[in-house]
């Protein structure tokens, strides 16, 4: 068993609009249309669009839409054995208007199924026997927690949406996956693009493991607890729509991880199909397999250090 995923799923309903509405106004859609996904699923397809081995833990409700996020993940590759149905509460739901033109959204979550996933649940044999456990924190803390301390593999977390992590979870995370921007959040600094190496500096304030910081366009970050940082530069694709790249990262990441212990160069892989992951629409549209990155490979370029 390879890669172990404790944490959500949503149906997304993404709504096509003229602009956004303001606070208390009315805008007509010009089209709705329902997708998988919930960051933790997300990046369970995309570990198990590039490998077998992929097993889900996680809660859906006992309705149409639990059914289409279990049919979408196993298409993808991925056991749904744990994916529990949980009677008299919705499968988690996210509503997103998109604005024709900028692609500029606004989001509401609806949690549902998933505030009920329990540290029970977490403590599963996939969770137990995987190489590697991916976590987020979409699901609750107490859950997140409960798998790390029952993982005996090598755990990934990555801390969105931010909120302040117990030291006792972040004793037990061996790589953490923030964007520049949940980075910021976590160190307590202003929002704002920044150098590498100023986010060097704070990826070191937050946790003492690894930490890799994903930078959209601009690759990859691996930040050691010591020593020169790399930033890993993407291949040239040409982008259609960067939504889910970075959970496709971490589902390469973890793969990659799977198969050989080697950070630096599973971050190289990880940046690789994140780069093949925008070229089709949606968080899942384009999500590549292992042949069609491991064939971009060699246009990746070298990572740069950073002291």
């Amino acid at each position: 068993m390879s890669v172990a995923v404790v944490g959500s799923l949503n149906e997304d309903v993404l709504v096509a609009v003229g602009r956004l509405p303001g606070r208390g106004e009315t805008v007509v859609g010009r089209s709705a249309v329902r997708a998988p996904g919930g960051k933790g699923a997300n990046q369970a397809a995309a570990a198990g669009s590039l490998g077998p081995g992929v097993h889900m833990v996680g809660r859906v409700g006992d309705d149409p839409a639990g059914e289409r996020q279990l049919a979408a993940l196993a298409r993808a590759g991925v056991d749904v054995g744990r994916v529990l149905r949980t009677p008299g509460v919705p499968t988690g739901s996210a509503t997103i208007p998109v604005e024709d033109g900028t692609g500029e959204n606004l989001i509401v979550v609806v949690p549902g199924a998933n505030a009920e996933l329990t540290p029970g649940d977490a403590d599963a044999a996939p969770v137990r026997d995987a190489r590697v456990l991916l976590l987020q924190l979409e699901v609750p803390l107490e859950t997140v927690r409960a798998a790390a301390r029952a993982a005996s593999g090598t755990v990934v977390l990555t801390p969105a949406p931010p909120q302040p992590l117990p030291t006792e979870l972040t004793g037990l995370v061996d790589v953490l996956v923030p964007n520049e921007h949940e980075l910021a959040a976590l160190a307590g600094a202003a929002p704002g693009e920044r150098s590498p190496a100023d986010l060097v500096e704070l990826a070191r304030s937050v946790v003492p493991c690894p930490v890799v910081v994903t930078l959209g366009a601009r690759g990859a970050l691996l930040v050691p607890p010591d020593g020169d940082a790399l930033l890993q530069p993407p291949p040239p694709v040409t982008a259609v729509d960067t939504t889910g790249a970075g959970d496709c990262f971490c589902g390469a990441l973890a793969q990659a991880l799977a198969a050989d212990p080697d950070l630096p160069a599973a971050v190289r892989f990880a940046v690789a199909a994140a780069a093949l992951s925008t070229t089709g629409p949606g968080a899942r549209g384009a999500l590549p397999g292992a042949e069609a990155v491991h064939a971009l490979l060699p246009r990746v370029p070298a990572a740069l250090a950073v002291g």
